[in-house]
């Protein structure tokens, strides 16, 4: 994420605090994204992209006080807000970093700044983060080698909806990715917005879908969030080309 991407989301750090948590059906889905991360009490598990922190209470509840959870976002206002969400837990982890290059579990570089290591991490959540990635597949390939033996990984993200009712639907949905794709003061694109989020998603839950052994999908919200949750094999499968 560039600087001006950065600081465009600090800046709007309270709207999407807001929306993360009063959106309507958007605990249903925090809910439904946690259970799929097939969490038990002891668990270690990692929020990619955790934003505001809206989704850590709920993955901390899953894992008891006995787990962990590790939450990771690129932009300090939103983390702020996250601490501020979970300072009760002292199992609650708030790091700053990138997602593309975790500091938990050694990372590319091999030097994490907690203890977890890669194979002690039982599962990794990404909600709606996959989109502003470069290079989305790669780093769900990451993720993937991230977790341990029988992990699991979750992705949920919004894309265009493909039912019948999807011209008004996506008419709106064009219009939140513009408004919220830095710089929004921008008429014109090279590319449309929506349209490279729509391959970009579709990159990312497919490569899940070739690392997984076992892969459960739901839609939700006029069926334009998409949840997709998959369990790793007991030896890696590198789909890499």
């Amino acid at each position: 994420m560039t600087e001006s991407a950065r600081e465009f989301y600090g800046r709007w750090a309270r709207l999407y605090d807001l929306i993360a948590r009063r959106t309507p059906g958007i605990a249903r889905l925090r809910d439904r994204a946690a259970a799929a991360c097939r969490l038990e009490p002891g668990d270690t598990v990692v929020e990619m992209g955790c934003g505001t922190g809206a989704n850590l209470p709920v993955l901390r509840e899953r894992v008891g006080p006995e787990g962990t959870v590790i939450g990771l976002d690129i932009t300090r206002p939103v983390l702020e807000r996250a601490r501020a969400a979970t300072a009760a837990y002292d199992n609650v982890h708030v790091l700053q970093g990138d997602a593309t290059q975790p500091p938990i579990g050694g990372g590319r570089d091999g030097a994490g700044v907690l203890d977890t290591v890669a194979g002690d991490i039982d599962a990794v959540l990404a909600t709606f983060v996959v989109g502003m990635l470069a290079e989305p597949a790669d780093a769900v390939d990451d993720w993937c080698d991230l977790v341990g033996a029988d992990g699991t990984v979750v992705l949920a993200n919004a894309a265009r909806s493909g039912e019948w009712y999807a011209p008004p639907v996506n008419a709106v949905f064009r219009a939140i990715v513009v408004l919220s794709t830095p710089p929004t003061t921008k008429l014109r694109y090279e590319s449309e917005p929506h349209r490279r989020l729509d391959e970009k998603i579709g990159a990312a839950h497919a490569r899940l879908r070739e690392r997984a052994v076992a892969v459960a999908d739901e839609t939700h919200v006029f069926e334009v969030v998409r949840l997709t949750g998959g369990r790793l094999p007991a030896r890696p499968i590198d789909s890499r080309p």
